[in-house]
């Protein structure tokens, strides 16, 4: 009985040995599975994140494709749809602000006219009278057979014609005199007519040739190699080498010192458009040949008696390039916000507004139907109400305007900065709208510059017109060849739109300049190139263009 007893007791305490050991290691199995469960739970967040990240992504990405897909197929103006029954502030700005002030850089294809209206003006042009007469022999009448009275004559319409262009050579002489008396003396005096000098020296060219080959490339966009064949058509066989190296000199010789003296004058005032634009220069020192170069334009403002545009050529968009270019102004700059123009002393910065509003203009939804909902769409429409105001005060002096826009445009600013403010937040930094926003909080003080002078306008759309014609011939032209080719084009390029700023016909301004600068002695006398700056009252006379 007491064996039995002992064997019990020992076997119980053996089970509860036991037992404790098989609670130890479940609670080591359980520690060790909450490990795994926490390391899943970790899994599983982070495989959250991962994929509301990856979903954010998808989103800009599908964002970034659908705007490139509009800025592909899409229509280049930023004028919004609404619904007919929607009143749009957005529509009214664009039927009622100045143009400039609404105008997208992208080429725009203005209305066609109606049908049966002619509102060309003939007046400037030679008139040619040409009358149709009956033959004598049929001045009969066909209901008597008696013959029949001159009564008068009627106008019946207008015709332009065109007479195509014509080359002839001009073959230069000069008559040479002798003093018979000194002859007989044994001394030879000669005396020789005097001659102009010519354009380019040891060349054929004439300034009337120089000037067509000159507005042909960087008026009329036409490239050196399209001209070469209708120069060939005319008769002359007239290579590109041949019409680069005549544009290389002139621009040397003749074009640059003008625009060296346009320069200085626009420094010396008090507001200058500023801008700038990739070009391709192939033979360029140290740089591939794919590599971007720019060309920088420069403008003074539209209330300017002078009107002057400037190109420049450099071969990087480096921050140096318009701090030497603006060395010696004080004054406001306007510009897109690039930070090259940024802390250039004693100048101050003024950004432009349709910079900010085509940023939202390009957050909106691709269905632009319905785009009333959309923080875009509230922005532009905030954006719009200003220009309606701009639009009002255009024609009042800068003091007036600088009242008015303290009283109506300073809330409707401190209240679009506010909204954004409170909104930068509710999208993704990386979206459109999100950069727009952000860029309109980075620019805050530039943009809110114009409240504070008259003379600042809203955007820089005036040295985007500027610089057009330029992009407009690259599309053509695609590249310059040399840094000696782009320095010429920027000068030609300054001459030619400072030129139409001033009511200049650009081809009769510059062959002036071709037929009557290569006679002066500008070293002599440098105070000359004064009377080929395009506001000299002779050129204006002879070369002004008439607008009824």
């Amino acid at each position: 009985m007491a064996d039995s007893t002992i064997n019990t007791a020992e076997d119980l305490a053996l089970l509860i040995t036991d037992l404790s050991q098989s609670i130890e290691e479940l609670k080591a199995t359980i520690a060790s599975q909450d490990t795994i469960i926490a390391s899943l739970n970790n899994t599983i967040d982070s495989l959250k994140s991962d994929n509301e990240y990856l979903k954010n992504n998808n989103d800009l990405l599908r964002e970034e494709n659908t705007y490139l897909k509009r800025k592909l197929f899409g229509t280049k103006s930023e004028k919004m749809s609404y619904p007919k029954d929607q009143l749009s502030l957005f529509d009214e700005t664009e039927n009622e602000c100045e143009p400039e002030l609404l105008e997208d850089i992208s080429y725009t294809r203005a209305k066609k006219k109606q049908k049966g209206t002619l509102d060309i003006k003939l007046d400037n042009l030679k008139h040619v009278k040409k009358v149709y007469d009956i033959d004598e022999g049929e001045r009969i009448c066909d209901e008597c057979g008696f013959k029949l009275s001159y009564v008068g004559e009627e106008f019946v319409r207008h015709e332009v014609v065109y007479e195509p262009a014509k080359l002839y050579v001009k073959d230069i002489y000069r008559k040479t005199y002798e003093c018979r008396s000194c002859r007989k003396k044994g001394k030879g005096v000669m005396f020789k007519a005097g001659t102009p000098k010519p354009v380019i020296p040891h060349s054929f060219t004439s300034p009337s040739v120089l000037s067509q080959v000159i507005i042909d490339k960087y008026v009329n966009h036409m490239p050196l190699y399209r001209q070469e064949s209708e120069w060939k058509r005319l008769g002359l066989e007239l290579s590109r080498t041949t019409m680069a190296n005549w544009i290389i000199i002139a621009a040397k010789e003749y074009f640059i010192p003008i625009v060296n003296r346009m320069h200085e004058m626009m420094v010396q005032e008090s507001h200058i458009h500023c801008d700038e634009t990739p070009v391709q220069v192939l033979n360029e020192p140290r740089k591939k040949a794919t590599s971007k170069s720019y060309m920088w334009v420069y403008s003074n403002i539209k209330e300017s008696q002078r009107p002057i545009k400037i190109f420049e050529y450099k071969p990087d968009r480096k921050a140096t390039n318009p701090q030497q270019f603006l060395k010696g102004f004080n004054g406001t700059i306007i510009t897109d916000g690039y930070y090259g123009y940024n802390h250039i002393e004693g100048i101050t910065n003024a950004y432009c507004w349709a910079h900010a509003r085509r940023k939202f203009y390009d957050a909106l939804p691709v269905d632009m139907k319905s785009t009333s909902g959309s923080l875009a769409n509230i922005a532009l429409e905030k954006i719009a109400k200003l220009f309606v105001i701009e639009k009002e005060i255009e024609t009042l002096t800068p003091e007036q305007k600088i009242k008015i826009r303290q009283e109506k445009s300073k809330p409707l600013v401190d209240d679009f900065f506010l909204w954004c403010t409170d909104n930068q937040n509710k999208v993704l930094s990386g979206s459109k709208t999100g950069k727009a926003i952000q860029y309109a909080l980075n620019y805050e003080g530039g943009l809110r510059t114009f409240l504070e002078d008259g003379l600042i306008p809203m955007t820089n759309s005036l040295d985007e017109r500027t610089i057009r014609p330029f992009t407009v011939g690259r599309k053509n032209w695609l590249f310059s060849t040399s840094t000696k080719g782009a320095e010429a084009s920027a000068a030609i390029y300054s001459l030619i739109e400072t030129a139409k700023a001033n009511k200049l016909d650009p081809y009769g301004y510059i062959e002036f300049i071709l037929d009557y600068l290569p006679q002066q002695d500008l070293i002599e006398h440098p105070e000359k190139i004064d009377w080929f700056l395009p506001w000299s009252e002779e050129i204006k006379e002879e070369f002004e263009i008439k607008v009824d």
